[in-house]
């Protein structure tokens, strides 16, 4: 098996500015933002406001989920957008992070991915004017408004059908 080079921030620098977005600065931090709440602690922001991308395999296929620092993924939900069980949606490992989005946990950005997959963005975010993504590295975060975000991620899949999915809040 070879093994695949993490993308970093430069590659998130990148696709910003591809998408007309080279505006958008990540910022660096001295601590750790791998998590939600050492995210949201070093931006000074409501958990909501964070965004986790979140790495999962649907009964094989890669997909993310742009999920708010406060809430929980429904497999359930997920799982029935794909028409499959729960039991088939599984969150990526490690390897399988690196290998499929590019990045390692805790510092997979909403763009820049190394391949194109489905994105699902939480309904929470949809409370938040400006969200705050990881931006390639454990320590990298950036703010962008919504909007830009939803442009970025496309808000309507295939046949129309909406890239929000109602998810828990903690």
């Amino acid at each position: 098996m070879v093994e695949m080079s993490v993308l970093g921030p430069a590659d998130v620098r990148r696709a910003l500015a591809a998408a007309d977005c080279a505006d958008i600065e990540i910022r660096f931090f001295a601590e750790s933002t791998a998590t939600a709440p050492q995210a949201a602690a070093a931006i000074g922001c409501e958990l909501g406001q964070i965004i986790k991308s979140l790495a999962f395999l649907i009964a094989g296929e890669p997909c993310l989920v742009l999920m708010g620092g406060d809430g929980q993924v429904e497999e359930r939900t997920l799982a029935a957008q794909y028409g499959v069980g729960r039991k088939r949606v599984r969150a990526a490992n490690a390897a399988q992070c690196v290998e499929i989005f590019g990045y390692a946990p805790g510092a997979v950005p909403p763009v820049g991915l190394r391949c194109e997959v489905p994105v699902w963005l939480d309904e929470g975010l949809r409370r938040y004017g400006v969200l705050y993504a990881a931006g390639g590295a454990p320590n990298a975060i950036f703010g962008i408004f919504r909007a830009r975000l939803e442009r970025l991620c496309g808000e309507v899949g295939a046949a129309g059908q909406s890239r929000y999915l109602a998810m828990r809040r903690s």
